[in-house]
């Protein structure tokens, strides 16, 4: 089989399993735990096969890129949304991350989740994320991969509410779906603006030459724009600057869906974007900037709150906060090799963190035991070069995690309510009409 047609089966797959088996839902039909665990054990191991083989083509060609044109899936007048694709060494990595750890996490969920009432309906979104993040990572332009992109923040928004009967999982899915969508407007616009303005938001029209080291096409304060755009829409994604609240809320969901969306792939799909177009964010001081700031300011205050978290799952979403925002730095800085690897690194270890998350308390009093029942606390030697008044106000932001959420209501939310309910009295069910 050609690259492309193994590429397009690549992407394909997890969605093809995400119709059968809603189809079988729908219908009122039920597959048993083990037929769908060894579906899913299967489907798995033969991707990472797949994408194996594709990388081994590609090598033994001499390959760096596979393009895939499928046409336009529609067209007006002079907008076509195209269905291209695009494999590089780029993409190529984070396909087989992508793959590789959604089979390690569903293969853990068979047991975590097992009689659990919501067993089918995870993995159902656990093959409809692994599309939408094979989507985002093989998109040949920005239409593709907001596509994708939409579909990974609407499974996991599902999931941190999976469990629905809960107040909070509710609540906390609610805040995290209207944080996605005030970042993927930025996205959006992005894509509004480039067609207008440079009539593509392909990779091949952005930019010439192949990752790393191609070229930016686009230029001027409108790059600079789009650009910007851009990085509000990636950190909303990856949880950074003004978007950095999210991600604790995220924890209500399944320990299988916080290591595979909040650890390993979802929240790297921000760098992602950032990778794919670092020439236009180099062409802009501004969006440089703009991305170093947001990704150090971020990395200080993930490592503040991380050292004040009670439990293990909050701490290891500040940890992993704080590891995307150095990625983001490095993004800034055109250290585009360190920050796949980066990348590749602490997807690994941060599943393998989330995934063993409830036997850590267990784990920490063996090792308690081990060293003579004293553990020294980690970073004493940092805090010792701080004024004790200093230590004492880092604490106290840190316990208020930065104050994100009060400043959020007060400014933003609360005022967006007030408006609501000041336009209600122009509905027919408004106050002044409840006789209608």
């Amino acid at each position: 089989m050609s690259p492309e047609k193994l590429t397009l089966f690549v992407v394909a797959l997890p969605g093809v399993f995400f119709l059968l088996m809603g189809l079988v839902w729908l219908l009122g039909g039920h597959l048993p735990e083990r037929v769908i665990a060894r579906l899913t054990k299967a489907a798995y191991a033969l991707l990472t096969v797949a994408v194996g083989f594709i990388g081994w083509q590609m090598w033994q060609s001499g390959t760096s890129s596979i393009q895939i044109s499928l046409g336009d899936w529609f067209q007006v007048d002079h907008y076509g949304f195209p269905l291209s694709f695009l494999v590089d060494r780029l993409s190529l990595p984070m396909m087989a991350i992508t793959i590789v750890l959604a089979g390690i996490v569903g293969s853990f969920s068979v047991r975590y989740l097992h009689r659990d009432p919501g067993f089918n309906r995870f993995f159902l979104l656990l093959h409809l994320f692994t599309f939408g993040a094979l989507l985002v990572f093989t998109a040949g332009s920005l239409d593709l991969l907001m596509a994708g992109w939409e579909i990974v923040g609407i499974t996991a928004v599902l999931l941190v509410g999976f469990f629905q009967y809960r107040r909070e999982p509710v609540r906390n899915a609610l805040r995290v779906f209207g944080i996605y969508r005030i970042a993927d407007v930025n996205l959006l616009m992005a894509i509004f603006l480039a067609h207008h303005w440079f009539g593509t938001a392909a990779w091949t029209g952005m930019f010439r030459g192949e990752w790393p080291g191609h070229v930016n096409n686009l230029d001027g304060a409108v790059a600079t724009v789009i650009a910007v755009l851009l990085i509000f829409a990636a950190s909303g994604k990856s949880s950074q600057g003004p978007f950095c609240g999210w991600l604790p809320r995220a924890m209500e969901g399944p320990t299988p869906s916080s290591a595979v969306f909040y650890g390993a792939i979802s929240v790297h799909a921000g760098a992602y974007l950032l990778l794919r177009i670092e020439p236009l964010i180099r062409s802009s001081w501004i969006a440089t900037c703009l991305v170093i700031f947001i990704g150090l300011t971020t990395a200080v205050l993930g490592t503040l709150v991380h050292r004040t978290c009670a439990d293990a799952k909050t701490s290891l979403a500040y940890a992993s906060q704080t590891q995307l925002g150095i990625i983001f730095a490095e993004i800034g800085l055109g250290w585009t090799t360190l920050a796949i690897f980066h990348i590749a690194g602490h997807a690994m270890v941060r599943t393998m963190q989330f995934l063993r998350a409830p036997s850590m308390l267990h784990d920490y009093h063996r090792v308690h035991a081990a060293a003579g029942g004293h553990i020294d606390p980690t970073g004493e030697h940092y805090e010792s070069l701080l004024p004790k008044s200093v230590q004492m106000w880092l604490y106290r932001v840190a316990l208020g995690r930065g104050f994100y959420d009060s400043i959020l209501d007060r400014f933003v939310i609360a005022p967006v309510k007030k408006a609501a309910s000041a336009l209600g009295v122009f509905e027919l069910g408004g106050r002044d009409n409840t006789d209608v």
